[in-house]
């Protein structure tokens, strides 16, 4: 194993004493945003379990030989996967990843209807989304959609009814401007495809006073 390593000019360190029951391992440790370390995937010989099912095999010359079994671990733990994606970005996680892409925010009940024919729109096309409908004032919905650390809340009023528009708000980047619902679902769309980390929805808007 400490060849392999060589071989590949990868960099390593010994962990003396740390190696498991079944045999020596290769851990690869990721970092998260934090500087820690999380072991994630694994590389591992398992000189136990041939023995205990009584694992053989003819070789060439026709003699019965133990295999040697390696196991490959991409993730080790899906769970652990997880657990190192949340804290490296600590909760507030990229459009593509995030479990509620969209937040729709209707400022008064009359627009309610509106919001939820573009719910229907967003969700027909595999984006995440959600409508708070709750009669709170804008201000208050904001805030709640900051602190869940929703990626793109989506303010729609009168003036965005009659245009055919909603307002965008990008976590992190705040009021972004006006735009309209086609071209919305679009860009959220292509941004999700490409996987992309950084915003590419609200690039070039131009930012209009509300009234």
């Amino acid at each position: 194993m400490r060849r392999a390593l060589e071989f590949h000019k990868l960099d390593y360190q010994v962990d003396e004493g740390g190696g498991a029951f079944y045999g020596p391992k290769i851990d690869i440790k990721i970092k998260d945003a934090l500087g820690r370390s999380w072991q994630c995937s694994t590389i591992q010989f398992d000189f136990t379990l041939p023995e205990r099912f009584d694992l053989t095999y003819v070789d060439q010359d026709g003699e019965r030989k133990r295999p040697l079994m390696i196991h490959r671990a991409l993730l080790g733990s899906l769970e652990r996967f997880f657990g190192a994606l949340i804290e490296h970005y600590a909760g507030d996680f990229p459009l593509w990843l995030a479990p509620v892409q969209v937040r729709l925010l209707p400022v008064t009940d009359r627009v309610v209807g509106y919001a939820a024919e573009l719910e229907k729109k967003l969700r027909a096309a595999g984006i995440r989304v959600e409508l708070d409908e709750r009669s709170e004032k804008i201000g208050h919905k904001i805030r709640e959609a900051e602190l869940h650390k929703v990626p793109i809340m989506l303010i729609i009023g009168d003036r965005e009814v009659e245009a055919g528009k909603v307002s965008v708000r990008r976590r992190g980047l705040g009021d972004l401007g006006t735009m309209a619902a086609e071209d919305l679902v679009d860009g959220l769309i292509e941004e999700i495809k490409v996987r992309s980390n950084t915003p590419l929805v609200g690039r070039g808007l131009e930012k209009e006073e509300r009234v």
